[in-house]
């Protein structure tokens, strides 16, 4: 395995800088945001596809230092009930595809979406529970009437391009947890995965080595970021939580660089259990911490993941 960082951490500086400063870092491979929510700071698709030659100095400023793409990055919302949004954030993905086919890499990381509860909608519609009864009826209609349409058809177009699309399990999607990933999965197998991100199954009391299991061979990209949960504040509240990140000690969880939220037991249990559905690819960094600096949670989720990570795979044991 790789230690990677999601580069949207960096968008306020230019691409190379950040790349040097990450090879500095020791770091192995790289994430980069193509648009949507991430925004695009390093790589906009539209950019590199029209010019040969912008494409090809990308390509040669990752190669000469050595790095790696793990993923490229465009989390949206292609099932907004609102058209203009689904338009812009799917024609992003569609030109993130084709890019990532340009540049030989594997994986293009999305969100799963969410439409309205009805073709009137104007406002994504999270269903989380099957009563009032309306709310079981509109996720069947979400499900037949959206979701599976739209990801047969994307589906096609990626595999045409030979890229792989994972989806990261977030809630107020409807791929929030195992349970939907792999229903989504089920449409195309070998073409929709999961870009597993322990730090959403943390905070929904979900195990992230149970989920790893029961997604098997479908993780086909990593996020490393922690979660941290306030007891106090879920015995008061629950753990649903729609107060700003701002007001950490309200909340009853935030996120945290790894190792401030869950120790290096649980991070190694994780490893390994991704090693056990035979991923071996990057643990990629996304800072999302909000009581440390970017470069300081940077740096500290680098120093812990070096003892996590599982670098040399087991050859032949003695008992072969």
């Amino acid at each position: 395995m790789k230690i990677g960082v999601f580069a949207v951490l960096f968008g306020q500086k230019p691409f190379e800088e950040t790349l040097d400063y990450l090879v500095e870092l020791g770091i192995g491979a790289v994430e980069i945001g193509t648009g949507c929510y991430p925004g695009n700071a390093h790589a906009n698709p539209a950019v590199l596809l029209a010019s040969d030659r912008r494409l090809k100095a990308f390509k040669e400023a990752i190669e000469r230092r050595n790095l790696v793409i793990s993923a490229l990055s465009c989390h949206g919302n292609p099932l907004h009930p609102h058209a203009a949004t689904a338009k812009a954030h799917h024609k992003v993905f569609e030109q993130t595809v084709e890019l990532a086919s340009k540049l030989g890499v594997e994986n293009v990381i999305t969100f799963s979406g969410c439409p309205g509860a009805d073709a009137k909608a104007v406002t994504p519609s999270w269903v989380v529970s099957p009563w009032p009864p309306e709310f079981a009826q509109a996720l069947a209609w979400q499900w037949a009437e959206r979701v599976v349409p739209y990801w047969k058809q994307t589906a096609a177009i990626c595999r045409k391009a030979g890229v792989r699309v994972a989806i990261e399990m977030h809630p107020n999607f409807v791929v929030y947890n195992a349970e939907t990933m792999n229903r989504l999965r089920a449409i195309a197998p070998a073409v929709i995965g999961c870009n597993f991100d322990p730090s959403h199954l943390f905070w929904q009391g979900a195990d992230p080595v149970a989920a790893i299991r029961a997604i098997g061979d479908g993780v086909f990209h990593v996020h490393a970021k922690d979660c941290k949960l306030d007891a106090a504040n879920i015995s008061v509240n629950g753990v649903l939580d729609a107060k700003p990140y701002t007001k950490e000690s309200e909340r009853s969880w935030i996120f945290r660089t790894v190792g401030y939220g869950n120790g290096a037991p649980v991070w190694k249990a994780i490893v390994s259990a991704l090693r056990l559905v035979g991923y071996d690819h990057v643990l990629s960094i996304e800072h999302e911490d909000s009581l440390m600096s970017g470069t300081e949670g940077l740096k500290k989720a680098i120093a812990f993941l070096k003892d996590v990570v599982i670098t040399e795979p087991a050859g032949e044991a003695y008992w072969a």
